[in-house]
């Protein structure tokens, strides 16, 4: 099984880039691919987000050692992320034309935070002039964003005045793994220490209110707002309801907390919580062909349909588990007592359990699904629908802003956690 969470998945990572390089270049930034035809889309948009992703994507394959045209693409994200997204007044637009002309000027929380994964990952990469990228953004976030409480706070118009008392886990979920990037990066420990105190806000002190579990949005207090959209389950970015796939991605970064700095941990350590919302991920959302979208606390489905980035965040999840189990971090009593009503890491219907094995066995049922959301381009849908309304795969919306970052971060984890595993065997 390290094998398969290693090698194969360093393939899987390098093949989903080759997909898409050279066809996403032209003009200026990147365009995204059709799942279907391969085709760029015919919306000539470009979204902060999908930028900052493509050059995490081909930086992440310079850093597994793909080809030297991982650095290329990396450096050409870069200058248009500089030339076109930022602003002379400071931070990043939103979204703009292929000439770089602004579209919308929104001053996203969200997109800031992937702009500082873009930085961090393409210093990771030896990009020439990231790492000045990454310490400015840094800051910005700190200036523009934070809230004096350690996380972010919302999305902005461009002379910063705050659009709406909202607060949101989401961005704030993305600017710890940046966060986690940017300390991998450079070494530097004031950005695990960023990491860590979004990661206490979000995943123990306000989920102490929530039997543990992650609610997505909150007042400007950070009090849970539980009636936000509650009209519109199918919005975009921001649903109601609890989200499977988000609490398997947080496994993976309270996982990395683990494995880089197990300072202030909660009770039982952070990657025995970050095995307990794995559980909560699939005692609420499996259903055997993916997660479900958003759920009720008691598992009732709001949107049956399965997204392809919380599969592939799962599988982020059982690798980065997987090696934490393997290192001894995980403390099966301290998840079993917090996991109670929320479910089992096991892949069948045991009690709570959090070997090495069972994250193995989680992994590779995960994988062997990751064809049935890839298109026959090779490029990922956004979701399938639910068997009962035909199960259809579904291409994203313009403007796109998955190029398929999703499964090359999973991948990219578990060639990571396998080495590390190996390494230990050596």
């Amino acid at each position: 099984m390290i094998e398969r969470a290693s090698a194969t998945a360093r393939g899987r990572l390098l093949a989903a880039l080759r997909v898409q390089y050279p066809d996403v270049l032209g003009g200026a930034g990147f365009r995204p691919l059709h799942p279907v035809t391969g085709e760029p889309c015919a919306d000539g948009r470009r979204h902060l987000v999908a930028t900052c992703r493509s050059v995490a994507n081909f930086a992440a394959g310079a850093v597994a050692g793909g080809p030297d045209w991982c650095v290329d693409a990396a450096e050409r994200g870069i200058d248009f992320l500089e030339s076109a997204h930022r602003a002379d007044a400071g931070g990043y637009r939103l979204v703009v034309d292929a000439d770089g002309d602004p579209v919308d000027r929104t001053r996203s929380a969200y997109g800031h935070a992937f702009v500082l994964l873009a930085y961090a990952r393409a210093t990771a990469a030896g990009v020439d002039g990231a790492e000045a990228g990454l310490e400015a953004t840094a800051a910005l976030l700190e200036e523009r964003f934070h809230d004096g409480t350690g996380r972010l706070r919302s999305d902005c118009d461009p002379d910063w005045t705050e659009r709406e008392p909202y607060r949101g886990q989401n961005a704030n979920m993305h600017a710890c793994e940046a966060y986690l990037a940017a300390h991998e990066a450079t070494g530097d420990r004031r950005y695990l220490e960023r990491a860590r105190r979004v990661a206490r806000g979000i995943t123990v002190d306000l989920a102490a209110e929530t039997d543990g579990l992650l609610w997505e949005h909150y007042t400007e207090g950070w009090d849970h707002d539980f009636a936000y959209n509650a009209d519109a389950p199918r919005h975009r970015f921001r649903p109601p309801g609890y989200q499977p796939g988000h609490h398997a991605e947080w496994a993976t970064l309270l996982a990395l907390l683990d494995r880089y700095d197990a300072g202030c941990a909660p009770a039982g350590g952070w990657a025995s919580r970050a095995a307990e919302l794995f559980a909560a991920a699939v005692d609420l959302g499996w259903t055997g062909d993916g997660f479900v979208y958003t759920v009720e606390a008691d598992g009732d489905v709001l949107v049956p349909d399965r997204y392809g980035w919380a599969l592939a965040e799962g599988i982020g999840a059982a690798a980065a588990l997987a090696e934490r189990a393997d290192a001894g971090r995980v403390d099966p009593d301290a998840v079993e007592a917090a996991a109670v009503g929320h479910g089992t890491v096991d892949a069948g219907n045991d009690p709570v359990a959090v070997d090495v094995d069972r994250f193995d066995r989680w992994h590779g049922r995960l994988v062997d699904l990751a064809d049935d959301y890839r298109g026959p381009a090779g490029v990922w849908y956004e979701k399938r629908l639910a068997p009962a309304a035909g199960g259809d795969p579904v291409a994203p919306e313009p403007p796109a802003v998955e190029p398929d970052y999703h499964p090359v971060s999973a991948f990219l984890e578990s060639w990571r956690s396998g080495r590390l595993r190996e390494a230990r065997r050596e």
